[in-house]
C-alpha cells in the first residue's frame, strides 16, 4: 500500500462515519470534489463498490463495512500513539544538557539541584563544566549558563543570579611581608596568582575606577585553573587573588583574607541562562529556565 492509498483510506473512513460527502470534507478541511475524488480512486484500485451513494445519505457497502472493521483498529492505535506523544511532550521529561563553568554549577545549580530533581524526576539533566565558551547548537547542548558580558548577541538570555564583582584579596601571612597595594601600578610588585582558562589564555586582570577601566597584565610564580584553587593558594599566603566576592565572603567575615583596592573593582553582569531560541521550547527546558532563573 502506497502513501496515496492511505490517505484515500482515511478519507473513506472519514465519510462513513459522517454520512457525506460534504461533512466528510468539512472534517477534513478539503473541498467536497476532492473527497469524492479519493473514495473513487480507491474503489478503483481496489476493484470494490465501497460507499453506497443515494442523494439522502451515503453508506458502506458489504466490502465497505468489512474493510471498516480491519482497518479502524490501527488507525484508532495510532491516533492514540499520536496523541500520547503530543500530551508526552508537554511533560518536563527527557535529557537535558546544559554546560555552565565550574563556577556556576557550584554556587547556581548545585546548591537547589536536589529540589529541582525531585519536582522533575523525568528529566535527565546532564551537566557540562567547561571555561570554553560552547556553541550550544553545535555541541548538542540545549543551553548554557554564562556571565552577561560572554553572551553572544544571538542568543536568548535570562538572568539567573544578581550582579557580580571580583575582589583583590590577600591573607594577613602576605601582608606581614609585603605592603598593601593601592593603585593598579603597584601590582607589579607582588605576587599575584593568575589563572588559566582551558582555552589557554591566561586571565589578566580587568579592573576600573569612576569610569576608567584598566586591563593589568599581573606577575607570579603560580598559574592555577580554577577559581577554588587560588583561593586556597591566596589562603595559604603564596599571593594576590582576584576572586569573586561571593567565594571568599566567609574567608573575608572570618578574618582569613582581607581585601585590598576595592575601589578599583567593578560589578558587573553576572551569570545568566541562555538559549538559542524560543520557538517550540521543549517542556525540560521551560522547567529548568523557569526554576533557576532569578527571582528578581
Amino acid at each position: 500500500m502506497d502513501r496515496t492509498q492511505l490517505s484515500q483510506l482515511i478519507v473513506f473512513m472519514t465519510v462513513a462515519e459522517a454520512g457525506s460527502f460534504r461533512a466528510a470534507a468539512d472534517r477534513l478541511g478539503i473541498a467536497p470534489s476532492a473527497v469524492s475524488y479519493a473514495v473513487s480512486a480507491l474503489e478503483s484500485s481496489m476493484g470494490l463498490r465501497l460507499l453506497a451513494r443515494t442523494t439522502r445519505s451515503t453508506r458502506p457497502t458489504e466490502e465497505g463495512a468489512n474493510l471498516l472493521s480491519r482497518i479502524t483498529g490501527p488507525f484508532a492505535e495510532i491516533k492514540a500513539g499520536v496523541s500520547d506523544i503530543v500530551e508526552g511532550s508537554q511533560v518536563p521529561a527527557g535529557p537535558l544538557r546544559v554546560t555552565m563553568p565550574f563556577l556556576a554549577a557550584k554556587e547556581i545549580i548545585l546548591p537547589r539541584l536536589a529540589e529541582f530533581s525531585a519536582l522533575y524526576p523525568a528529566i535527565e539533566l546532564d551537566i557540562r563544566t567547561s571555561d570554553i565558551f560552547e556553541d550550544i547548537v553545535e555541541s548538542g547542548c540545549d543551553a548554557g549558563l554564562r556571565l552577561g558580558e560572554n553572551l553572544e548577541a544571538d542568543m536568548i538570555a535570562v538572568r539567573a543570579d544578581g550582579p557580580r564583582r571580583s575582589v583583590i584579596v590577600g591573607a594577613s601571612s602576605y601582608f606581614t611581608a609585603n605592603p598593601k597595594p593601592a593603585h593598579p601600578r603597584d601590582l607589579v610588585e607582588h605576587n599575584c596568582i593568575r589563572r588559566r582558562f582551558e582555552s589557554g589564555r591566561v586571565y589578566r586582570w580587568e579592573l576600573a575606577r569612576n569610569g576608567h577601566a584598566i586591563t593589568v597584565d599581573v606577575r607570579g610564580n603560580l598559574i592555577l585553573p580554577q577559581q577554588e584553587h587560588i583561593r586556597q593558594a591566596a589562603l595559604a599566603g603564596i599571593g594576590l587573588a582576584f576572586l569573586f566576592e561571593d567565594m571568599v565572603r566567609k574567608d573575608l567575615q572570618e578574618g582569613r583574607l582581607m581585601t585590598v583596592m576595592e575601589e578599583w573593582c567593578p560589578w558587573f553582569d553576572g551569570f545568566y541562562i541562555y538559549y538559542p531560541s524560543r520557538r517550540q521550547m521543549r517542556p525540560a527546558l521551560r522547567a529548568f529556565i523557569d526554576f533557576f532563573r532569578a527571582s528578581k
